[in-house]
């Protein structure tokens, strides 16, 4: 079983990202959280590997830039109704010590801003994962006393992705560039700015 890929980043698809070891190219299925933090093809990268195997995919890598990451993927599978794919989406939206303080205070709302995740399910997420560390940097967390919950506050680069889908561009593409747009300008980036450079991203 695979674990982790130190490598040159080959290519960049929209769900997945190829990996050159040594020679050999893996594929290696990520969010687009890690995708868009990814460095340029060409540049050497560190993944953290979840190996998983079925019988009509075979077996297929899943990529995390830390271990906190894919120790909160593999507890999030552990929820009936959450597969690779649910648990990828919410880990797109919420860091493994947010999604840890959301299921601290029972926060369902924030949990189904992901992808495909519906009330339901994000209410069973956040029953379930309350009280079980997701990474070595989210025990503290969950005991950390939490404020009123109230709506999340929107970021700067949250507002420019919902800038690019209102034109019309995929969330995971919008996601992408608006992540490839802030590490170039900083995360303190103003909206306008974020929203310029990823349309130059997607130009490219």
């Amino acid at each position: 079983m695979i674990g982790r890929l130190r490598g040159v980043v080959a290519e960049v698809a929209e769900e997945d990202a190829l990996i050159d070891v040594g020679g050999v190219g893996y594929v290696v299925r990520c969010g687009s959280r890690t995708l868009g933090r990814l460095p340029a093809p060409g540049d050497e990268t560190l993944l953290h590997v979840e190996s998983q195997w079925a019988e009509a995919t075979g077996m297929r890598l899943y990529g995390f830039l830390t271990r906190d990451e894919r120790r909160a993927f593999v507890i999030l599978q552990s929820i009936q109704g959450v597969g690779p794919k649910a648990a990828l989406a919410v880990l797109d939206v919420l860091s493994p010590g947010e999604l840890a303080q959301a299921a601290a205070r029972e926060d369902k709302a924030v949990v189904a801003r992901a992808n495909g995740v519906g009330p339901k399910l994000a209410l069973r997420i956040v029953t379930e994962l309350k009280g079980k560390p997701l990474g070595d940097g989210a025990v503290a967390a969950f005991h950390a006393t939490a404020a009123p919950a109230g709506p999340p506050p929107v970021s700067a680069a949250g507002e420019a992705v919902a800038a690019l889908m209102g034109l019309g561009v995929a969330e995971v593409t919008a996601r992408r560039v608006v992540d490839q747009a802030a590490i170039r300008l900083g995360e303190d980036a103003p909206e306008a700015a974020l929203i310029k450079a990823a349309l130059q991203e997607l130009g490219r």
